[in-house]
């Protein structure tokens, strides 16, 4: 297997937890309000939800390269063009920022296994990211190579917990996240737009016939 699939497959898990979304919002709430050992069980809960989640990705995306790389390319164009909808909506969206008692969570790890088990934007996320970051690879996807890419998405999960948890639940964190709430959600915005922009070009090509090296 190669190296740039493999790197692809970490990158992947770490930028689908990192990203700002609902979980990430869960998480900094929980974190800021409660402290460390709350947002490290929340997100041990919600690990489950990435996991399983992740898991159906691999196996919609290496389905449909052993169905064919047209529905693959199929499949990449229309995760690119999700992907830029969340991009888009993250740039025009606008954050309430207003200043509200953070939530107290009497049990972080059963509300992160929850969370994260139904969570409506998980699969089609972690889908939309992996196939972003998979597609320069397609040629080299089958099912053998699945458990060694679930080996090494969990691999980016937990270092990505391990980040948010060591940042989580410091005062200038929160202060941080308050005063420049917008500008990390643009910024979020501009991250799902550039993966959109790597999904539609490795994709796209393939479907007039050209396929990039």
């Amino acid at each position: 297997m190669s190296s740039s699939l493999l790197a692809g497959a970490f990158f992947a898990a770490l930028a689908y937890t990192l990203i700002p979304g609902p979980a990430f919002l869960a998480l900094l709430g929980i974190g800021a309000g409660q402290g460390r050992q709350a947002g490290a069980f929340f997100m041990g809960g919600h690990l489950a939800g990435d996991v399983l989640w992740s898991g159906l990705a691999l196996v919609a995306i290496i389905g449909a390269k052993t169905v064919g790389t047209t529905l693959f390319d199929i499949l990449g164009v229309f995760c690119g063009l999700y992907l830029g909808w969340i991009g888009w909506s993250a740039l025009r969206a606008k954050p309430k920022g207003d200043g509200g008692a953070l939530v107290t969570v009497e049990k972080p790890l059963r509300r992160g296994l929850i969370f994260g088990l139904t969570n409506p934007k998980g699969y089609p996320v972690a889908l939309a990211t992996f196939t972003a970051l998979l597609a320069s690879s397609a040629d080299a996807l089958d099912f053998s190579a699945l458990p060694l890419l679930l080996a090494v998405s969990l691999i980016g999960f937990l270092t990505a917990d391990l980040v948010l948890i060591g940042v989580i639940g410091a005062g200038v964190v929160r202060r941080f996240y308050r005063k420049h709430e917008r500008v990390i959600v643009r910024l979020s915005g501009l991250l799902f737009i550039g993966f959109a922009v790597q999904a539609l070009w490795h994709s796209a090509p393939g479907l007039f016939g050209y396929r990039r090296a």
